[in-house]
């Protein structure tokens, strides 16, 4: 266990036992709070109805983007009589289509998980991962894509942070390496990750170390080869906020080659024919582009290719078909540009509506490639488009029993505490009528860098049938605005967040959209969070909260999981300035008394080795004991991450429960 009390804390808290899972009156706890949770859900009235109704959603037949490699097209379908999706191959894209690595048929009850996976360049191998309880934990393997066999001997442990990456030579690979051991603390495990070669046949623990680990837990690190194996990449990241980038040129640098160090910036870098391209948000909010030459690659010497757009984010930057394609958003809306190599706008993809797009996913020197779309009213769709022409088709369409044409999304804009003007998306029928009775469901994150955007969800489509809103504010801490954005939201800033949430409620109040009693929150991880510190700064806004997988004692994060990574986020309990910021709106310290707290159902998972599932039972018993006459229910999910579990009739039974416990607080 980690120390009882810690710098500035209370030396008496009541819930510090609950944070020992493994304690016999722990499991208890959590066997009684789970049932009871599960049999009130159970006897709500719409419950059956929406199992059905999920049911209908979530069994699908549906097909990604493909990945191409060697002439061969890699891609995943679900299916409405399969749990788990399956990744399929064909060769060439009229080719027979076969079954590669379908994760249904790999535990009898279904609790082994389907990670990572990466075809060779020349479609002949693939490097896949699997994760038990669909947790972060993952093993590496390797399958022969002719003959369907896993090699025994390319079998990798400690893959809890790898993102494979292939060699030209197709017969090896680089990877990010953990040890497992149990003498390890899981909160240190980060920073003894470093970065390894594989080579096919041979035993894992003979592996090539690349780069040494940094020893540092609040550091993630990551490799990369380029296309053409000419040059091999490490970024050794501080959080979300800045790196360090390093380059060796293979069969030149005997040394890493610090190519940048990030001083409050971040940097990604692709290389082809011999040039690096480097993008940054270094003195660029909104990133930019440089083209660098690898014999002359001080900061100096950097050529600007694609200057920072002042109106558009930069999300992502790829070379395809000779060209840089670069995804970008607009005030919350996806664009694809294509650049030449000299940095020269070429064209704009067309994309169907004001929704959320992928940046192009191919090869550097192949005219083909594919990207997806999809808005909160439109099912994601696939599209084939030619770099050279910009002719653009459609490749495959996910059809789902829902008939978005009753529903539009409008975007509006409304001010937060300090005047700051934040934007929101919010989907609601087109008759609408704002009476200020609507119930509203109200969706957050803010931080981290993530985008909330319009993308398709099946989840919402119960709850607007049912007459239900759903909103969705693009708040401080996440990246739809760039750098200054993400910025103003974390550490000392992180209040703010909250001030946006509960401006966005303020305003759907304000313009008649709904009241307070008829008013929802719901948010996970970080957005757990978020409804935490919302739900204890500002009950009287809101009348029932979803909070999942959160983080919630801000004065304990980094004791457990990967909570020390997110040190650049949040800030530092044993700094003592950092820690007053965290007190400030620690939501576990800021449960009261005799508060009226509206009802809160907490979801949590077994096996969340990312954000340690003590945050969600320390805080629904504070609130029990605070508030009895408040229903708060926790529901731990069995046999599932932080993710939650990847089967489809867990996903359906966990939304019908939402969904029926909202509609039932709510009075929808």
């Amino acid at each position: 266990m980690p120390p009882s009390t810690r710098l500035g804390e209370p030396s008496s808290d009541p819930y510090r036992w609950l944070e020992d899972e493994k304690a016999p009156e722990v499991q208890a706890w959590m066997k009684a709070q789970d049932e009871y949770t599960r049999a009130r859900l159970n006897e709500l009235p719409t419950r059956a109805a929406l199992l059905q109704r999920y049911r209908e959603l979530y069994y699908l037949d549906a097909i990604s983007t493909p990945v191409k490699r060697g002439g061969r097209y890699f891609y995943v379908r679900t299916h409405k009589d399969r749990e788990k999706a399956v990744v399929y191959w064909k060769q060439g894209a009229d080719g027979e289509e076969k079954v590669l690595l379908d994760p249904n048929a790999w535990s009898a009850d279904n609790t082994i998980s389907l990670g990572t996976w990466v075809p060779s360049w020349d479609g002949k191998k693939v490097v896949f991962a699997q994760k038990p309880n669909a947790a972060d934990e993952a093993t590496l393997y390797v399958l022969d894509v002719d003959t369907g066999a896993r090699s025994e001997l390319d079998v990798i442990p400690g893959a809890k942070y790898a993102s494979p990456t292939w060699l030209p030579d197709n017969k090896s690979f680089i990877y990010e390496w953990l040890p497992v051991d149990a003498n390890i603390p899981i909160a240190d495990r980060p920073g003894y990750c470093e970065v390894r070669q594989h080579t096919l046949g041979t035993a894992p623990d003979k592996d090539t170390q690349l780069h040494p680990r940094t020893g540092d837990p609040r550091t993630f690190i990551g490799g990369d080869v380029s296309r053409d194996g000419k040059f091999l990449f490490v970024s050794i990241m501080r959080g979300w906020n800045e790196n360090d980038l390093f380059f060796k040129r293979v069969g030149k640098d005997k040394t890493w080659q610090r190519l940048v160090s990030g001083k409050d910036a971040t940097y990604g870098v692709t290389a082809w024919k011999g040039s690096l391209y480097v993008t940054t948000d270094e003195g660029a909010p909104n990133k930019r582009v440089f083209k660098v030459d690898p014999n002359r690659f001080e900061r100096k010497h950097w050529k600007e290719l694609v200057p920072e757009d002042k109106e558009a984010s930069r999300q992502a930057v790829s070379i395809v078909g000779g060209h840089l394609a670069i995804a970008s958003l607009k005030k919350a809306v996806s664009v694809i540009e294509l650049f030449d190599l000299d940095g020269k706008k070429v064209r704009e993809v067309q994309l169907p509506g004001l929704g959320t797009a992928s940046n192009l996913v191919g090869d550097p020197d192949d005219d083909e490639a594919f990207y997806s779309y999809s808005s909160f009213v439109q099912p994601r769709d696939s599209f084939r488009v030619s770099v050279k022409t910009g002719a653009s088709s459609l490749y495959a369409r996910v059809e789902v029993p829902v008939d978005p044409s009753k529903y539009e999304v409008r975007q509006v804009f409304y001010e937060s505490k300090d005047k700051t003007p934040v934007s929101m998306f919010i989907v609601a029928r087109k008759d609408v009528a704002l009476d200020g009775n609507n119930a509203v469901l109200l969706y957050g994150y803010g931080g981290f860098d993530v985008s909330l955007t319009s993308s398709f969800t099946s989840f919402i489509y119960p709850w607007l049938e049912a007459g239900g809103v759903y909103a969705v504010p693009n708040l401080r801490g996440g990246g739809e605005y760039g750098k200054a954005w993400h910025d103003a939201g974390k550490q000392g800033n992180k209040q703010n967040v909250f001030d946006d949430f509960a401006a966005a409620a303020e305003y759907l109040i304000k313009e008649k959209w709904t009241k307070p009693s008829r008013l929802a929150i719901r948010g996970g991880s970080n957005g757990g969070l978020l409804v935490g510190a919302a739900m204890t700064q500002r009950p009287e806004l809101f009348g029932a909260v979803i909070c999942a997988v959160p983080l919630l004692d801000m004065e304990r994060y980094t004791l457990y999981g990967s909570g020390k990574t997110w040190i650049s986020e949040y800030g530092d309990p044993d700094n003592a300035d950092e820690l007053k910021v965290l007190q400030a709106y620690s939501p576990q310290r800021h449960v009261k008394g005799g508060a009226r707290y509206p009802a809160l159902l907490m979801l949590s998972a077994d096996h969340d080795d990312r954000v340690d599932p003590f945050h969600a039972r320390k805080f629904t018993a504070a609130v029990q004991a605070a508030s009895p006459s408040t229903v708060s229910w926790l529901r731990i999910e069995a046999n599932a991450g932080h993710g939650g579990a990847d089967q489809v009739a867990k996903n359906i039974e966990s939304s019908a429960d939402q969904v029926a416990f909202l509609r039932a607080q709510l009075g929808l």
